[in-house]
């Protein structure tokens, strides 16, 4: 199908310019070609897209053709997890190829080791492809691990590498709730948006300028939709008012939470937010969610109308997923499923069948491996994670099961854990002191989906809770313990900038990135 073809298609199957994707039939017949060589790799990162929260993931009220479409073509995994359930230690993650813990990414005031390291990007230039970034990373103004910029810099931090623990006593609670819920309303413009916007400019003008005689691309386009503040056009929240369901909380619930997460409701101050502003709440970010699908859509729109079309295989996730409300909590920073578990779809018609669905869980680690192994990159031998290829191409090759994520960083009184192994999920809350010992969590998602029955001081668990506990630690490679202690030594030492980077960072950012 030759451009002006395809173009004639798209206008007579009704695909405007603002928005609603390729049909699964259209993408079929732009991949019909039989492909050549090393597959383009595009992957769409969201920040803080809740994995339930899509047609495709069962939501009856949400409105994503774009991404169920995607869906219909590809192949959708219920339970991908996050390497760590913040933006940039999992972000960091996913560019080292290893869990956040072992290259010190703590919080949204790091970076990686070194900016030589070997990342996704440079492994994949070194493959033979064009390694691009449009849009946010969350990386360090003086960063991009390998990436080249496309569509502009959208990276302008400046990470301090400091952090605190809170005192695991201050759990009383505050009257008020947190200014950022009166950033909850409508507005034509603001908030994530503008940024968004240029993501889709960039992303779509490099789709559509790619040749077959340029290298194959490994492009990463980097939303921050549906991330907080929750701000969207009037037309997108009068789609969801009256129609989201409120959080489901059971009494003594969040009482009987661990002391943790307590401490996340104080910090974040969420712990007295009325009803009203909650409900408003969920039904902006469903509003953002249908207005960032719609920006999704016209990225896939024109991969379809481009020569990169027959060849492409495209991965959507995002860094990690959003509370509103649920379990009295906002924002991320849990390993909670509606924090720590992510959307994840790839899809390439002319490789695996579709639609199809994987129920084992995976993580974002995994992801990364999967993406050297589709373009032949060689993976250094200490990365984690597991490529997926295999698994992908057949539903019953043999694959384990299993997640890893950890939170180390703010608004916590000590770090902690979380391994899932089939339908139990164990999480280890470090001690915060002598005086505060450490805490866990066990749930059968199985039974308990809502995450409300922690089974962890039931006799009958004891050595399942030993055993995953000792699977936990030999995933990571340490012990959470003695991760916490090293966690802690770093935060006080934080970074020595060079004054070429703008002098020693005095922490002068630290407000601004722990809001990400």
């Amino acid at each position: 199908m030759d451009r002006m073809t395809r173009r004639g298609f798209l206008q007579a199957a009704g695909i405007s310019a603002v928005g609603v994707v390729a049909t699964p039939a259209l993408m079929r017949s732009a991949s019909a070609a039989a492909t050549t060589g090393k597959p383009n790799i595009l992957v769409i990162m969201s920040d803080e897209h809740a994995a339930s929260i899509m047609g495709c993931a069962g939501d009856k009220v949400i409105r994503t053709p774009n991404l169920d479409a995607l869906a219909a073509r590809g192949v959708v995994f219920d339970a991908c997890y996050t390497n760590s359930p913040l933006c940039v230690p999992s972000r960091l993650s996913f560019t080292a190829g290893k869990y956040a813990s072992r290259v010190s990414a703590w919080s949204n005031d790091c970076w990686l080791p070194s900016d030589d390291c070997p990342s996704i990007a440079r492994i994949m230039t070194a493959a033979g492809y064009d390694s691009g970034l449009c849009g946010k990373m969350h990386y360090d103004a003086s960063r991009r691990y390998g990436f080249r910029d496309v569509g502009g810099n959208m990276n302008r931090s400046r990470k301090s590498g400091k952090g605190v623990r809170r005192d695991p006593d201050k759990l009383a609670e505050r009257p008020g709730f947190s200014g950022r819920f009166n950033q909850f309303h409508p507005a034509e413009t603001g908030g994530v948006m503008p940024h968004d916007l240029a993501v889709t400019k960039g992303t779509t003008e490099f789709l559509r300028s790619w040749k077959p005689t340029d290298k194959p691309f490994f492009l990463i386009a980097g939303y921050l939709a549906p991330h907080f503040p929750l701000i969207v056009p009037q037309k997108y929240w009068d789609v969801y008012k009256d129609k989201v369901p409120m959080p489901e909380i059971p009494a003594g619930h969040l009482e009987g939470q661990v002391r943790n997460y307590k401490h996340l409701r104080v910090g974040f101050h969420v712990e007295h937010v009325p009803p009203e502003i909650v409900k408003k709440g969920r039904e902006l970010y469903y509003g953002l969610t249908q207005w960032l699908d719609e920006q999704i859509g016209q990225v896939l729109g024109a991969l379809a109308e481009s020569q990169a079309a027959a060849n492409t295989v495209v991965i959507y996730t995002s860094d990690h997923g959003e509370n509103i409300g649920e379990h009295g909590l906002w924002w991320k920073n849990c390993v909670y499923d509606s924090a720590a578990r992510v959307p994840l779809i790839a899809s390439s018609p002319s490789r695996w069948k579709a639609p199809q669905r994987r129920g084992g869980a995976c993580s974002l680690v995994d992801v990364v491996k999967t993406i050297a192994d589709l373009g032949g990159a060689k993976v250094p031998a200490d990365w984690n994670g597991d490529s997926m290829a295999d698994w992908l191409a057949d539903t019953g090759a043999k694959w384990k099961d299993q997640a890893v994520s950890e939170y180390y960083a703010h608004n916590i009184a000590s770090g902690y854990a979380m391994i899932r192994q089939g339908k139990y999920k164990y999480v280890y809350h470090t001690p915060a002191d002598a005086d505060h010992p450490a805490e866990r969590e066990l749930y059968d998602l199985s039974a308990d989906p809502g995450e409300f029955t922690n089974l962890a001081a039931a006799p009958v668990q004891a050595e399942r809770i030993k055993a995953m506990h000792a699977a936990l630690v030999a995933e990571i490679g340490e012990n959470p313990d003695k991760t916490e202690l090293r966690c802690r030594a770093e935060y006080a030492k934080g970074y020595e900038r060079a004054k070429a980077g703008g002098g020693k960072n005095k922490n002068r950012n630290k407000k601004k990135s722990e809001k990400s």
